[in-house]
C-alpha cells in the first residue's frame, strides 16, 4: 500500500486564537492552535499567570524543578483550593504528599514489579492477538478495535473484576475524561459517574473482606497503612484512578505511534524491518506527543515559580506538552527522531509521583505495535477521515480510522 502523511489528517493550520486569558486546547484542530501557543508562552513568558490566577510553566528545567519539589508545589489540589473542606481518598495517589503518598506507593507497587509486570507478556501477546483476530476488512478504527479495549482488559484482570465489564469500564472512562471543569454540568455528570463506579466495586471489595484474592483489590483490602485498614472508599479511588489513567495511557499512546509513524513512511518501514527500533519509537512518541498535556500542582507557601512570585494555594499548570519540546534541550524539538540521543521526556512525570504504570504502558505499546506490523503489510492513516481530538487534558484522537493490507 502506498503510504501518505497525515498532514490533512492533523489539519496543521491552528484555529481561531484562544480567548485571551485562557490556555488553548487540543480540540479543534488536533493541537495545533496548542503547540503554536505553548512555543511561543515557551520563550516569551518562563511562567504565565491566566485571567483565573492560576499559573502556567512551559520550560524542560522548571517542570522539573517544580516535580522535584513536592514540599513547595502539593500534589493534594483538591484539599488545598478547598480550603481543607474536601479531602483525597488515600488511594488516589495523584492527589496525594508525603509521608502518605510513599505509604501508599508502596502498597500499590507490589502489582507493579518488574517481573510481575513481565510476566504478563504472553497474556497480553494474545490478548491483542485475539483483539486484531475479529478485525475485518481494510478499514477499521484502532482506538475500538485495540487501543481501548486492550488497556482496559489488563488491567480488569489485575484489579480482579471481570473483563467482559470492559465496556462499562470504557463508557466510565470516557465520560471522565470530557468533564469540563468550567461547567458545572459536566462536573455534575463526573461526580455520577464516580459514584456508580465506587458502587461497582464495593460488591467485590467485600468479597475480597469474606475471601481474600492475590489480584489488586485482594491485596488493597488485605493492606495496612500506620496499623489501619484501607477504607473501602480508598481503595475504589485507586481501582478508579488505574482505570482512567492506566488506559488512556496506552490508547493514546498506540494511536500517536501511529500517527508519528505514518507521517514518515521511510521511518515505519525501518521499523517493519527491525522490531528492536519500536522501544525508540515509543519514548520519541512520548515526547512529541505526551497523553496528557500538563498536570497540576499547588503551592504550600509563597515561593517563585520560574521567575514568578507567587502566593500559597495557588494552581500551577505544568505542560509537560511544552517541556518534551524544549529547544534548549531537544535538538529539532518538532521533529519526530527516534534515534535521538536525548531522551528526557517528561510524559511520565518526574520525581516521587513518576507514572507507577509506565512499564505496563510500555508494554503494551510494543507489544500492540509489533503485532500491527506482523499482520499488516500497509498501514496508513485514513486520509478522507477528519479526526476528533479529546478535547480536556487529553493528547490524541479519539477515533483513528486505518487503512491496512494484510499479511
Amino acid at each position: 500500500m502506498a503510504q501518505q502523511g497525515t498532514s490533512d489528517v492533523l489539519d496543521p493550520t491552528p484555529a481561531a486564537a484562544p480567548r485571551p486569558g485562557r490556555a488553548p486546547s487540543v480540540e479543534p484542530d488536533g493541537g495545533a492552535t496548542l503547540l503554536a501557543w505553548a512555543a511561543r508562552m515557551r520563550e516569551e513568558q518562563r511562567a504565565w499567570r491566566d485571567d483565573s490566577g492560576h499559573v502556567h510553566v512551559f520550560r524542560h528545567a522548571d517542570v522539573q524543578q517544580v516535580l522535584s519539589d513536592p514540599a513547595t508545589f502539593s500534589s493534594d489540589t483538591v484539599g488545598r483550593l478547598s480550603g481543607g473542606e474536601k479531602k483525597a481518598p488515600r488511594g488516589t495517589l495523584l492527589l496525594l504528599d508525603p509521608p502518605l503518598h510513599g505509604k501508599m506507593r508502596r502498597l500499590v507497587s507490589k502489582a507493579f514489579t518488574p517481573g510481575l509486570i513481565a510476566g504478563l507478556e504472553p497474556w497480553i501477546t494474545e490478548l491483542t492477538g485475539e483483539l486484531l483476530d475479529a478485525v475485518t476488512g481494510d478499514r477499521f478504527d484502532l482506538v475500538d478495535a485495540l487501543a481501548n479495549p486492550l488497556p482496559v482488559t489488563v488491567i480488569a484482570r489485575m484489579l480482579g473484576v471481570p473483563t467482559q465489564d470492559r465496556e462499562l469500564f470504557q463508557g466510565w472512562a470516557d465520560q471522565l475524561l470530557s468533564t469540563d471543569p468550567e461547567d458545572p454540568e459536566s462536573v455534575r455528570r463526573m461526580e455520577e459517574t464516580a459514584v456508580t463506579i465506587t458502587a461497582y466495586l464495593q460488591g467485590f471489595i467485600e468479597a475480597r473482606r469474606e475471601e481474600p484474592r492475590a489480584d489488586l483489590l485482594g491485596t488493597l483490602v488485605g493492606a495496612e497503612v500506620d496499623g489501619e485498614r484501607l477504607e473501602d472508599e480508598d481503595i475504589a479511588s485507586f481501582a478508579t484512578l488505574l482505570l482512567l489513567a492506566g488506559h488512556i495511557t496506552t490508547s493514546v499512546l498506540v494511536g500517536n505511534a501511529l500517527i508519528c509513524l505514518d507521517s514518515d513512511p521511510d521511518l515505519l518501514a525501518k521499523v517493519r524491518a527491525d522490531r528492536s527500533l519500536i522501544p525508540a519509537v515509543i519514548e520519541e512518541t512520548l515526547r512529541l506527543r505526551p497523553p496528557f498535556t500538563r498536570i497540576e500542582r499547588v503551592t504550600t507557601t509563597t515561593t517563585t515559580v520560574a521567575g514568578l512570585e507567587v502566593g500559597p494555594d495557588t494552581l500551577v499548570h505544568l505542560w509537560l506538552l511544552a517541556a518534551n519540546r524544549d529547544e534548549r534541550v531537544f535538538e529539532a524539538p518538532d521533529a519526530f527522531r527516534p534515534d535521538r540521543a536525548n531522551a528526557r521526556q517528561a510524559a511520565f512525570g518526574h520525581g516521587i509521583h513518576y507514572c507507577i504504570g509506565a512499564p505496563l504502558a510500555r508494554l503494551e505499546g510494543r507489544i500492540a505495535l509489533e503485532a500491527l506490523l506482523d499482520r499488516f503489510t500497509g498501514i496508513r492513516v485514513d486520509p478522507t477521515v477528519r479526526l476528533s481530538w479529546h478535547g480536556t487534558n487529553v493528547f490524541g484522537a479519539r477515533h483513528l480510522p486505518l487503512c491496512v493490507e494484510r499479511a
